[in-house]
């Protein structure tokens, strides 16, 4: 049973493989948090249950562990739901009304304002087998007048007495996404956002708790992340009674909206999980989530290739043919051209928005390079940004009311381009029917969709009193566009790009099949934004291309083996010009491919281990082991010799100890066979030569 109600103490237990969730609803008919952790006998928790007061000057401190509750009375905590009503009251009165189960996986809360017919369901969707539960919130407005909303969070998380509060989270910006930050969060608060239009590069809607003891294979650890694209906000609110509450949700900038008469309103989905596995097991806790119940791809991702540092804007049917036929050579499954193939796009500063096949740089239309690349045994791909505008563009042109505006502004052109107003139905209808037409086209199997700008001035010349926000309508839209092109087209593959990583989440990952998560293709950089990015999501979607050196970012040199090994870490891509590359670099190339070929299930579908991290020392290694056990691959990666040290023992994770394993790829005194228990135990020896070396290790067991 994973979801029971005690009556006789008013108590709900929700239990995972291996968690315990508990709340119930106190004497003032307010829902309370109980306890969230390792399993526990529900019945023996019932006594927590109850009002508690400090002071006259602090009466509510239970509505600090409150299970979701509105801005009202003498609550002051960071609310769930803040609305205002048609004759100015701005207070909410949240009581308990009942619940519904739906078989054995989901259960509904029933919420109403002790006035006002404005009724609250918050839900809770058990994900037994991977220890998470999905929580979301729907509002109805029951009043004959609209109800305005300026505050509602997805979920309210209460983490347990702990001596301390340790924050994990990442950060970042443009070309550096990613970065893991640690800090032990005192009295107050911590608020991690977006209000960028997007996900952001600058943070990400994924949080972890812990006490400040635990590491990569020890330790509690709360952790939750959130499926919206748009505007988001958490807020880690530390209080002086020792509590911790996590509130998420769509941001309350510029956000609120009025909810008509009869209408509803429900929010993005809140994950949260609890493992005492350290944050090793935490990531593979979300990694299998992912996989099962949120990316809809089930195939292996494919090796690319992207012309775009190869061309850039200088795209013609006769230098993408030439780039096809050295793919092709290297075993590439995918051909992808990306910017400059339509309109007048010879720069960034015009034809974004008229998406036609340009005639001079294609004279017989597309299919004839499509026709070749699918001869060369591949399939073809294409770059698109649908969501913006250049001003120098027949769309503009024809429709500048098509933009986010305020209409006594001039508008901030960002890489000289406007963003379109999605949320309008006419712009929506605009690129679902382009996007149809091109895909009905032509033979295309993969579409990178990519958003090259924040949104600013996001005025609205429809007027006032819109029932959603325009940051909710234009990301509603989205997903709308994309599960329709989705029906329309099952067999063509989605990659969610926004200047590099800025819009991967759990909601996009619903519609995407791959993500590309930084700009920076840099082999070095990359260990550390793919480090970061493992924390949260998925291996399986996780793009990583082999570029030039030096690289164009930083001017750094990396031998070929460094930059495909740290490519090969997710989902295999090259994106340098390998019209340049020497017969010797094609053949290595080459047989990195086929090696990747036959390890990518591993990678893809297996369990990750981070054995060591750049962040903790000269060496980094990642180690991926199937399903089974049977298999395993290790990348790992020398930063530079320390006082002559060339020698690393390279403990792995996550095999049978009592199994032997075939060891290859290492050094000479890394290979042979060993047996499970001292692999893990003792280590496995890797022999260093020169600075910014790099290893593979494959496993199986014998």
């Amino acid at each position: 049973m994973t979801i029971k109600f005690w009556e006789k103490s008013n108590l709900f237990e929700l239990r995972t493989k291996n968690t315990s969730y508990l709340f119930g609803v106190n004497e003032s008919g307010t829902l309370q948090h109980i306890y969230w952790g390792a399993p526990v006998q529900a019945e023996e928790c019932a006594g927590l249950l109850r009002a508690r007061a400090h002071s006259s000057f602090d009466m509510a401190v239970d509505r600090e562990t409150e299970e979701y509750g509105g801005r009202g009375g003498a609550g002051y905590s960071e609310p769930g739901l803040q609305v205002i009503f048609a004759d100015g009251v701005r207070d909410l009165r949240l009581v308990y009304s009942g619940y519904e189960l739906e078989g054995d996986r989901k259960l509904t809360i029933r919420l109403a304002d002790e006035h006002y017919a404005l009724k609250v369901e918050v839900s809770y969707t058990v994900v037994s087998d991977h220890d998470v539960i999905e929580r979301q919130v729907k509002v109805t407005n029951g009043e004959e007048q609209p109800v305005r909303v300026e505050q509602i969070m997805s979920a309210l998380w209460s983490v347990g007495e702990l001596p301390d509060y340790r924050l994990t989270h990442v950060t970042g910006r443009w070309a550096g996404e990613y970065q893991l930050r640690s800090n032990l969060l005192t009295e107050g608060k911590k608020v991690l956002e977006s209000r960028r239009g997007f996900t952001g590069p600058h943070a990400n809607p994924w949080f972890a708790v812990d006490d400040g003891s635990a590491r990569e294979t020890s330790g509690s650890v709360w952790f939750g992340a959130l499926a919206w694209s748009g505007n988001w906000k958490l807020v880690l609110e530390r209080t002086t009674f020792g509590k911790l509450r996590i509130a998420g949700g769509i941001h309350d900038f510029d956000g609120s909206f009025l909810l008509a008469p009869g209408a509803s309103y429900e929010t993005p989905v809140f994950v949260g999980g609890f493992t005492t596995g350290g944050f090793g097991e935490m990531s593979r806790i979300l990694h299998r989530y992912e996989r099962n119940e949120v990316i809809p791809a089930t195939k292996l991702r494919k090796v690319l290739y992207n012309s775009w540092e190869a061309t850039e804007f200088d795209v013609t049917v006769q230098g993408q043919l030439a780039l096809a036929e050295r793919a092709a050579k290297l075993g590439v499954e995918r051909f992808v051209v990306d910017d400059g193939w339509f309109g007048q796009r010879h720069s960034d500063r015009a034809g974004l928005g008229d998406w036609y096949v340009n005639p001079e740089k294609f004279p017989n239309g597309l299919s004839e390079l499509i026709d070749e690349v699918k001869g060369l045994g591949m399939e073809f791909g294409l770059w698109v940004e649908p969501e913006s505008v250049n001003p120098d563009s027949d769309l503009y042109r024809k429709h500048p009311d098509w933009t986010y505006h305020f209409p006594t502004r001039v508008g901030t052109q960002l890489r000289n381009q406007y963003l379109l107003n999605l949320g309008k139905p006419e712009v929506k209808a605009f690129v679902l029917d382009f996007m149809t037409e091109l895909l009905s086209t032509y033979d295309i199997s993969f579409i990178k969709w990519d958003m090259n700008r924040t949104v600013t001035e996001p005025g609205e010349t429809s007027g006032p009193g819109q029932d959603k926000s325009v940051w909710i309508r234009h990301v509603e839209n989205l997903y709308e566009i994309w599960a329709e092109l989705r029906r329309r087209f099952p067999n063509v593959e989605f990659e969610t790009c926004a200047g590099g990583g800025g819009r991967i989440d759990l909601g996009i990952l619903r519609y995407a099949d791959q993500a590309w998560i930084s700009d920076n293709t840099d082999a070095r950089d990359r260990l550390s934004i793919q480090e970061g990015f493992s924390y949260a999501y998925s291996p399986s979607v996780m793009m990583c291309w082999v570029t030039e050196s030096p690289n164009g970012f930083n001017g750094r040199s990396l031998p070929l083996s460094y930059r495909f090994h740290s490519a090969m870490m997710g989902g295999l891509g090259i994106g340098a010009n390998i019209g340049k590359w020497s017969p010797e670099e094609m053949e290595e190339a080459g047989k990195f491919v086929e090696l990747y070929k036959e390890i990518r299930h591993v990678v893809q579908e297996g369990e990750l281990y981070r054995l060591q991290s750049l962040r903790d020392s000269h060496v980094s290694a990642t180690q991926y082991v199937s399903a089974d056990g049977g298999e395993a691959v290790a990348f790992a990666f020398l930063q530079s010799h320390h006082f002559g040290n060339s020698l690393t023992m390279l403990r792995l994770q996550g095999l049978d100890p009592e199994a032997a394993y075939e060891v290859s790829g290492a050094a000479p005194e890394g290979t042979g066979v060993f047996h499970g228990s001292n692999l893990m135990n003792i280590g496995l020896p890797i022999s260093w030569r020169g600075d910014y070396a790099s290893v593979l290790i494959r496993l199986k067991r014998v």
